[in-house]
């Protein structure tokens, strides 16, 4: 039945892409700080297509491997050009992906799964966990694939398929624009592919359909990051735009001449379905040697597209922040302004992310135009905060409930305010003050503070989720992740200790930055964990006091 057929294939999909996800999220979580220091190595287009393509094979994903570099132009860590390579790169590593997820290898799946859980359940150490969440997603990847062989066999009976096999193989613009949008829905051109590969290896879709379907989602993969991009800064943008170009322009020249000469039939490959995983790889691969060199002219022309009007005035203007959220308009109405405040306050987390993410890195080369922008911002966080207590102030709040909630957003404005003066007053001056003494942390006790960092990093990003959702699990860890802080603190004191007690020069000679930077991460996450604090005491998760009863 009709809708048996369509649960079977939605569950499959759905698999695959919750697979999909899993590896994306197990390769973040756990080896960031590389894929970080890798971003900041691609100082040119070629290298960063190489990076583009090892990333894309770790995260499965063309779309994060691209969000990952607009997200670090948009800081000026990353050059425009290099940001356009990554994507170029990446889209190729897309299709390398596809080309592995079409061999027949159903029989590691198992292997896979028993591996990455007991790496996940076994182990206390983050990137062995994550490596195993990593390796139990490429394995759900594999049973979604077998599902969806399954889901799609009631079909090849079908009489409607040949009719509608022959409609896209005469109209092929058409089939170009479905398998479009099909990517978009699907927010994975991986996933699409592979429904595709699937179609085609049970003779479902025509080998002449299958190319210009194909090429359609190729143009719905560079869709997907350019929608997402859209609010984002101009050097993001441009190169999502840039991006969009070049493989839309691509697409349509490779499918006027596949039709106009009838190479589809001399594709490489021994089936339908294997002659559609080559066009894909082939295409990619064409497509990054031909683009490659014509980054320049594409950026140029991608910047014409963009007009938008250019920042003016104000640290948001200048460095383009979002506006404030805060409506005068609903002042009189408490529930509106609650609302408002709200997402003020996430706009406010966002605003300290930026400023927090690059410290390691200012750390590193004591940037002083990147501490000019991050006072920059700060000035943007105080001013915010400012504002949410006056706006706040001239609301009537009609129930207790209400009024209660409106000091918890301004408690939380006020932590966020103190994150900023963290940052700027104690994290920004230890940077300059290692740059203008040319002092040098020794290797572990940089690695400690590297990683203590992307520890607090990770709960910043959950911060930013508890405040938008309210969601009491996540609050739980964010709450928990306090402890695990606390005690990364210790263990790197103790280890700073005994590199003193061992004579290391280098620690002896940046003992005060690194206590003082320690305590710093340390406040900064606790200032976090408040945001979590306050979701709990509304569900009444959390105990009144920590002491113990007096005898």
């Amino acid at each position: 039945m009709a809708y048996l057929f369509l649960l079977h294939l939605g569950g499959a999909l759905a698999l695959l892409l919750w697979a999909l996800h899993m590896v994306s999220t197990g390769i973040d979580r756990g080896w960031r700080p590389e894929i970080v220091a890798a971003l900041r190595w691609s100082a040119n287009p070629v290298k960063s297509a190489v990076l583009g393509v090892v990333l894309t094979l770790s995260l499965q994903s063309s779309t994060a491997a691209g969000m990952l570099a607009a997200s670090f132009a948009s800081k000026g860590t990353l050059a425009v050009a290099s940001g356009l390579g990554v994507m170029l790169g990446a889209d190729l590593g897309s299709s390398l992906v596809v080309y592995l997820l079409s061999l027949n290898v159903q029989y590691a799946a198992p292997a896979l799964l028993i591996v990455g859980a007991l790496m996940f359940f076994r182990s206390n150490r983050r990137k062995i966990r994550q490596s195993g969440r990593t390796l139990m997603g490429i394995g759900l990847i594999f049973i979604s694939l077998a599902l969806l062989g399954e889901a799609t066999a009631p079909l090849r009976d079908s009489p409607l398929i040949p009719v509608a096999a022959e409609y896209l193989r005469n109209d092929v613009v058409t089939a170009m624009i479905a398998a479009a949008v099909i990517t978009w829905m699907l927010h994975s051109s991986v996933a699409a592919i592979i429904l595709l590969i699937m179609l085609t290896a049970h003779g479902l879709v025509s080998l002449e359909a299958a190319a210009a379907l194909l090429l359609g989602a190729n143009i719905g993969g560079a869709f997907i990051p350019f929608v997402l991009t859209r609010a984002g800064t101009q050097a993001s943008r441009r190169i999502m735009t840039g991006n969009l170009i070049l493989r839309g322009c691509a697409a349509v020249l490779a499918l006027i001449l596949l039709k106009w000469t009838g190479a589809v039939a001399y594709l490489p490959g021994a089936t339908d379905a294997a002659k559609v995983v080559n066009l894909h790889l082939l295409f990619n691969l064409a497509l990054l040697v031909v683009g490659l060199p014509l980054i320049g002219p594409v950026l140029e022309l991608a910047g014409r597209f963009d007009r938008k009007a250019p920042p003016v005035e104000g640290p948001e203007r200048i460095l383009g922040l979002p506006p404030s959220c805060l409506d005068p308009a609903s002042v009189n109405e408490p529930s509106m302004a609650l609302a408002n405040t709200t997402r003020e306050l996430i706009r406010m987390a966002e605003i300290v992310a930026r400023m927090f993410e690059p410290v390691m890195e200012i750390y590193s080369t004591g940037d002083e135009e990147k501490i000019r922008q991050a006072k920059l911002m700060e000035a943007a966080i105080n001013r915010a905060q400012t504002d949410i207590k006056l706006y706040l102030a001239r609301v009537e709040f009609t129930a207790a409930e209400q009024e209660r909630r409106g000091q918890d957003l301004v408690a939380i404005a006020v932590n966020l305010e103190h994150v900023g003066d963290a940052i700027t007053k104690t994290l920004l001056r230890l940077a300059e003050i290692r740059a203008e003494q040319h002092l040098a942390f020794s290797p572990t006790g940089w690695r400690e503070l590297s990683e203590l960092h992307q520890r607090v990093v990770t709960s910043m990003r959950l911060a930013q989720n508890v405040l938008a959702t309210r969601d009491v699990m996540q609050a739980r860890q964010l709450v928990e992740k306090k402890s695990e802080v606390r005690s990364a603190v210790d263990e790197s004191m103790r280890q700073h200790m005994a590199r003193l007690k061992d004579g290391v020069t280098e620690s002896a000679s940046t003992s005060n930055i690194h206590l003082e930077t320690i305590r710093a991460l340390k406040t900064i996450n606790s200032l976090l964990a408040t945001i979590g604090y306050h979701v709990l005491e509304e569900t009444g998760e959390v105990l009144d006091s920590r002491l113990k009863p007096a005898s």
